[in-house]
């Protein structure tokens, strides 16, 4: 993998449209999926725990991560990392600035505004007022940054947690947030869009972006594996294998290079931001992954595309292994074997992804596989916690 992707390499070929139209012919559609009753009955209730007494992740403290969430964001860097991400930030603008038909004297609320880019989008398309709530230190930032700008008369920052504040107004037209984490559902931020959807969005209103996919592949990935995860074998010759074991359960967020793809990619899921409900997120999805080379299988890759469908043309990006690389990167959960595949072979299983009962900003994912080839014979459930 290439952990040494340049900014100015991502920035190089970036133009003023979005990067989704080269990743929607990624996915294979047309492969199909194993019975989802029997995988349903194999994996279990999404909405439980997947670690058993034999599996279960030790955490060194009493502190969650949603303790230290609110303060992550109160750091320059991170926002720096997400401004600089132009597929990110550009498809945003691009939105707002091509369809100023959907803002122009409309209220928005940005939910998660961090340092107010797209409330400074939203005001300079026309929209009527902005209200961009933020709950970390940012805020004070945010509030700096819009009367820099001129524009106080037209966005109020609201410093706080959405589900414990009040809004000036009873209910807005627009919501727009930036909500999508690691594996899209990581830090759990949807559940607070849905709420500020339910609580003040009119009944035409709009929520942006307002459909999310999550797809997966499978990769070789040989040379990393036994960096990352091999290497607790032997440590300066002293065995440390039981790392390896917590070491393979931390899906690894990282570029893959996409000539390491084996497989078809493969729809797991799509969301409706604009109609889900909250436990939505929380879902089994069945996969059959059919190789396109013979190869080896050393890992499954998640990534996923937004979409803005309420603009006059669809726009959106990819986070895939195939489009222009984004801060998101890609999810990669190792396997315990090494599987070996010849083309035309399938990896048939099962995801199920659910907010861990610990930490709910974390996620708990089961993967359930198998699979019948001539080299390899193989039926396995692999646990992991994003955190």
């Amino acid at each position: 993998m290439d952990q040494h992707i340049r900014f100015d390499q991502v920035i190089e070929e970036a133009t003023e449209s979005s990067n989704l139209n080269e990743s929607m012919s990624e996915p294979d559609s047309s492969v199909v999926a194993c019975d989802d009753r029997a995988v349903q009955d194999s994996v279990g209730d999404p909405r439980v725990p997947f670690t058993d007494s034999d599996d279960k992740i030790s955490y060194s403290d009493d502190k969650t991560s949603a303790d230290y969430y609110f303060d992550s964001y109160s750091h320059f860097g991170i926002h720096e990392e997400m401004l600089k991400d132009v597929v990110r930030t550009k498809t945003y603008q691009n939105v707002i600035y091509q369809n100023k038909f959907l803002f122009k004297n409309k209220v928005v609320l940005d939910v998660g505004a961090g340092t107010g880019i797209l409330s400074l989008f939203c005001a300079k398309a026309g929209a009527k007022h902005v209200y961009a709530v933020e709950c970390s230190h940012m805020a004070d930032m945010a509030k700096e940054i819009v009367e820099s700008n001129g524009y106080s008369n037209v966005i109020t920052v609201l410093k706080g947690k959405i589900e414990e504040m009040d809004l000036p107004v009873a209910k807005v037209d627009i919501i727009i947030s930036e909500w999508m984490g690691y594996f899209l559902l990581f830090e759990n931020m949807l559940n607070t869009v849905l709420y500020a959807r339910d609580k003040w969005l009119v009944d035409d209103g709009v929520v942006l972006p307002d459909k999310a996919s999550l797809y997966l592949t499978a990769i070789e990935d040989a040379d990393y594996k036994e960096d990352k995860i091999e290497f607790w074998n032997n440590v300066y010759e002293f065995n440390m294998s039981c790392i390896k074991k917590q070491a393979i359960m931390e899906p690894l967020v990282d570029t893959v290079d996409q000539n390491q793809i084996v497989t078809n990619c493969q729809l797991l899921k799509t969301m409706d931001i604009s109609k889900m409900a909250p436990g939505d997120a929380s879902f089994t999805a069945p996969f059959k992954l059919v190789a396109e080379r013979d190869d080896y299988i050393h890992a499954l890759v998640a990534y996923f595309d937004v979409s803005f469908t309420k603009c006059h043309k669809s726009i959106g990006f990819s986070t895939g292994p195939r489009s222009r690389a984004t801060h998101w990167k890609q999810t990669v959960l190792y396997l315990e074997d090494v599987l070996t595949i010849c083309e035309g072979e399938a990896i048939v299983g099962s995801l199920a992804v659910a907010p861990n009962m610990k930490n709910p900003r974390d996620v708990d994912i089961a993967l359930k596989y198998s699979l019948h080839g001539r080299r390899s014979t193989v039926s396995k459930v692999q646990f992991y916690v994003m955190r």
